[in-house]
């Protein structure tokens, strides 16, 4: 499997945004993918220098719909250490996001 075969997906929520601030970037890829691979991937597409990488296997979740079961994919959670220099855009947002708000609905006249 080259670099270029799989997807860096980035995972963003309230723990991958703290260890941001480390210097650590959290994505999700295919569980083929090996160390060695997600390094120079990474390296290719952001530019940057990579410190270390750790990987771990998440299973999917069984759910249940209607009688059946479905199993969602298994897929791999990345940890990259980047330089102490060396940033990655995608992850750097200004501010936060505003939820659109909600128009109210209108209530219905009784007649």
């Amino acid at each position: 499997m080259k670099p270029d075969d799989f997807k860096l997906l980035p995972l963003v929520s309230e723990k991958s945004t703290k260890h941001k601030e480390g210097g650590e970037y959290t994505f999700l890829v295919s569980p083929l993918a090996r160390k060695d691979q997600i390094r120079t991937a990474v390296e290719k597409l952001f530019n940057v220098t990579v410190k270390g990488v750790r990987t771990g296997k998440v299973r999917g979740k069984t759910k249940r719909i209607g009688r059946s079961i479905v199993k969602k994919s298994d897929f791999k959670k990345v940890h990259v250490k980047l330089g102490e220099k060396d940033k990655i855009d995608l992850f750097e947002g200004e501010g936060k996001a505003e939820k659109p708000k909600r128009k109210k609905k209108k209530e219905k006249e009784t007649k």
